[in-house]
């Protein structure tokens, strides 16, 4: 057992001796990551919920194949679009991967704005004891008698405060929040606080690329008028011919929740264009409001286009 009572192999370390590049959307982190791991000869780590999907390649800007051919890059296309995909599975890839490219002698650079994926890496994640399947069995039969809505009641009585973060119909997390209660005797809540506080690792350099909120507004729409210049629909109906449907995670991404309902006739094409550039811009502020609640992260002010050789400087020196 580790001092703090939770057991070694409930937990995922926080990685150190690495460096982290994050930044919110359109923010130009792609392009600086690329010509930082160029000059430290470093290898790239995504840290972007949406690019693990296969397939969804306009929406998320991933980084082209000749980007990823020039600078290996990792955890990118690693799902089908139609599959879930946790930031359990996500830290377990990250450790092993690390690893690996330490072993070959080379740096790691974390890219990427998803604050949970970011902030799990730095501070360290309680995964939690092993899956119960049967206790999992009873409570997806519960839930085809009784639905969903006694579920989320269900967990609010054992782990209120899980209960607030999680919507009522993700049947996946509610289970496992009723699940670690079952078996630790406390709720998910208490487990996770462990992991609350912020301190970049020792080791380790952490970046975010800071814009001026109107200048980063208008390139939020440069973003995407260019993802449906680019064939942000046309990308996202082969999904559909290809997959069928996309899975829970997937459908409810900006960028492909609102193609996908143009797509249905729901919204037209106007709309479309308007509620992409809004979600976008509300997703920015809540990545913004993350990146405060992370006062160890070194900010770099972007003002023109002399802020992308300016930041990889910054960067590099710090290696």
């Amino acid at each position: 057992m580790e001092t703090s009572g939770i057991p070694s192999d409930w937990i995922l370390a926080p990685l150190d001796q690495v460096l982290y590049l994050t930044g919110p959307t359109a923010s130009g982190k792609t392009q600086v990551a690329l010509r930082v791991a160029e000059r430290i000869d470093a290898e790239i780590i995504s840290v972007d919920s949406m690019a693990v999907y296969r397939g969804m390649d306009i929406g998320t800007a991933k980084p082209t194949r000749e980007e990823q051919t020039a600078i290996q890059h990792h955890l990118i296309d690693v799902r089908d679009p139609n599959e879930d995909y946790s930031v359990a599975e996500y830290l377990t890839n990250a450790h092993r991967i690390v690893s690996e490219i330490k072993e070959r002698g080379r740096r790691v650079l974390f890219v990427g704005g998803t604050p949970l994926y970011l902030k799990s890496l730095i501070c360290g994640f309680f995964q939690g004891p092993q899956a119960d399947w049967e206790f999992r069995k009873a409570v997806e039969l519960e839930v085809t008698e009784v639905g969903t809505e006694r579920l989320h009641e269900r967990v609010a009585q054992v782990d209120p405060l899980s209960a607030k973060k999680i919507m009522p119909n993700d049947v996946r997390r509610m289970t496992r929040a009723l699940e670690v209660a079952r078996i630790t005797g406390k709720p998910l809540s208490h487990w996770q606080t462990q992991f609350e506080k912020f301190v970049v690792p020792p080791q380790s350099r952490a970046f975010v690329l800071g814009w001026n909120r109107a200048v980063l507004h208008h390139r939020v729409e440069n973003r995407v008028h260019q993802m449906l210049e680019f064939g942000l629909i046309d990308e996202v109906q082969g999904l559909l011919e290809k997959f069928g449907t996309l899975g829970r995670t997937a459908s409810q991404a900006v960028g492909y929740k609102e193609p996908l309902q143009y797509l249905a006739g729901e919204i037209d094409y106007k709309s479309m264009k308007e509620l992409i550039t809004i979600h976008t811009r509300q997703f920015v502020r809540r990545q913004e409001i993350w990146f405060r609640s992370m006062p160890t992260i070194e900010r770099i002010e972007m003002t023109d286009s002399n802020s992308l050789a300016s930041a990889v400087d910054t960067i590099c020196s710090a290696v």
